[in-house]
């Protein structure tokens, strides 16, 4: 039996996470095998880790060279540059097998470290901005701002025209915030000052709890909040006042939805090529050292993503 390194959780180790041996993945056929060279972190993946038993492999995001090709001939050849995702996880290794719907080839001018942020990050603040339908001079609270979703949201919302207010708990990150595209900022953990820029058209809420109580009340007629997590409320729960939001008529509260993500991938990747999305990599370090890594992403000592090389 051949095998590859890889992260698993081990409850004994600081951070849970460490990097040891494991069976070679061995592709199906619609599947490409893929070297890997660069991970990223996201909430959902390290806060797994934290949970799960002994022995489970974390990880969505990579990027990294095909090594062999699909055996039904699909996607990238061998020796291709590619960003790809695990909807399973399991990214954080040597080698994967990745279906190759759920990937996308790089150019060469983006790097392996940009490719890694795009998967989970770049695709649900997409899909979350899509929800909003046609955005030109339309209103937008994104809640969430300075993580790595929120940075490519206020991105893609700025790029459709909208008019983009975002969040951030410290006043030292308003500049940041505004870089990536707000018109204006709501500091603080309370987001009800947001009304006075309000009501919005699209609300895409990542924090939960008493967040997304308030940003409920924010909706203009018609408007739709899209939730995203709850990582401000680890229990996940919100107290929802249906009487005033069933008032305001033809409001919508939605998740977003997944599928194959090959094409929407690709035309991220086009756009960091062409220079109009910016890659929030605020971290980039050896993936020997995820544990701690990924413990300071828990904490919040740094906004942004985290991105981990393979050596």
């Amino acid at each position: 039996m051949s095998t590859i390194r890889a992260v698993v959780v081990d409850p004994e180790v600081p951070g849970r996470l460490a990097i040891k041996e494991v069976e070679a993945p061995q592709p199906e056929p619609s599947q490409a095998l893929v070297k890997v060279e660069a991970i990223s972190l996201n909430r959902g993946d390290v806060m797994g880790a934290m949970h799960f038993p002994a022995g489970w492999r974390p990880g969505w995001d990579l990027a990294g060279t095909v090594l062999q090709q699909a055996a039904n001939g699909a996607g990238p050849k061998v020796g291709s540059r590619v960003v790809g995702s695990l909807s399973a996880q399991g990214a954080w290794a040597e080698q994967v097998a990745i279906p190759t719907n759920y990937m996308a080839e790089l150019p060469d001018s983006v790097t392996f470290a940009q490719a890694a942020t795009l998967p989970i990050a770049g695709l649900t603040a997409l899909h979350a901005v899509e929800k909003g339908g046609f955005l030109l001079n339309k209103r937008i609270l994104i809640t969430g701002s300075t993580g790595g979703v929120g940075i490519f949201a206020h991105q893609f919302a700025k790029l459709s025209g909208a008019y983009v207010v975002g969040t951030a708990r410290q006043a030292g990150h308003e500049a940041l915030v505004r870089e990536a595209g707000a018109d204006e900022v709501v500091i603080g953990e309370d987001i009800s000052s947001a009304r006075a820029f309000g009501p919005y058209d699209l609300i895409i809420e990542s924090l939960g709890g008493k967040a997304l109580e308030t940003a409920l009340t924010l909706l203009g007629r018609g408007g739709t909040c899209v939730t995203l997590g709850w990582s401000a409320t680890p229990e996940g729960t919100a107290n929802i006042n249906l009487i005033n939001f069933i008032q305001k008529g033809g409001t919508t509260l939605c998740a977003v939805d997944w599928g194959e993500s090959a094409d929407d991938l690709a035309m991220l990747v086009r756009l960091v090529a062409g220079q109009k999305l910016r890659t929030p990599i605020e971290v980039e370090s050896s993936w020997h050292n995820i544990g701690e890594v990924a413990q300071r992403f828990l904490q919040r000592q740094f906004t942004g993503k985290a991105v981990l090389y393979l050596d």
